[in-house]
């Protein structure tokens, strides 16, 4: 395993012996998985180290052994525009793999992440014999299609409360919560919640102090729980 002169965190299995059971290469055989493990290479991230750069060319396909990531665009005034979230068992790189076209967005590691990678022959090599990955990875990108669809629609055209609100329940969703007191399970900073409810670092603590007396979340530093998860949903105004 390579871990970037840092300190390993986590031990990463062959692909084969990976328990990421909703994963993009769950359904692969042995012999597929074998021919990943042929070349695959385990990279450790720090927390808030790159990953990927916008504007780069991809050679190959990543897969969240351990960790989170942020993927956003860096748009006017050098602001991020946090196009998604990625958790366990998440794949990393394959748009611009598929178009051959540079990576048309940044991958930064929110927390310190093990990622597998798989070059590019091998995993084409894969997807050319495999018609349910290939439906899979199709799959994939029709979701990310209709998620960069709704952000459009939706999240940027409503007001604040509503996209703060909305975007709570977007990470809730993707990363889950606490059994026992509803907390979020990410730890963000405030300006990344605004970059993905698409507004300024000041009204989003603003927001979330009002949504905070108001009994809708308990802060806990960058500790969030859903207090009044029903009445989040309420706010969220969310749409068919």
């Amino acid at each position: 395993m390579q871990l970037n002169d840092h300190e390993e965190v986590s031990t990463c299995t062959e692909c084969q012996g990976c328990k990421k059971t909703d994963s993009l290469f769950c359904d692969l055989s042995v012999q597929e998985l074998d021919i990943f493990s042929e070349k695959k290479a385990d990279n450790f991230y720090k927390k808030g180290e790159v990953i990927f750069q916008e504007g780069s060319r991809g050679r190959g396909i990543y897969c969240v052994y351990k960790g989170k990531v942020k993927v956003y665009k860096i748009g006017d005034e050098a602001k991020e525009r946090i196009v998604r979230f990625v958790k366990d068992g998440d794949v990393l790189g394959y748009r611009s793999l598929l178009s051959d076209e540079p990576y048309c967005a940044t991958a930064t590691a929110i927390e310190d992440s093990i990622i597998c990678y798989v070059p590019k022959s091998k995993f084409m090599e894969v997807l050319k014999n495999n018609q349910n990955l290939a439906y899979k990875t199709i799959q994939m990108l029709s979701k990310d299609l209709k998620e960069s669809e709704r952000k459009i629609v939706h999240l940027h055209q409503k007001p604040v409360i509503e996209r703060i609100a909305e975007a709570l329940l977007i990470l809730k969703e993707k990363f889950g919560i606490s059994n026992e007191t509803n907390t979020l399970d990410v730890v963000l900073t405030r300006r990344e919640i605004g970059d993905l409810a698409g507004v300024t670092t000041e009204t989003t603590i603003r927001t979330l102090s009002f949504l905070n007396k108001e009994g809708v979340l308990n802060l806990n530093g960058k500790r969030i729980e859903l207090a009044n998860l029903s009445q989040l949903v309420r706010l969220a105004n969310l749409m068919d």
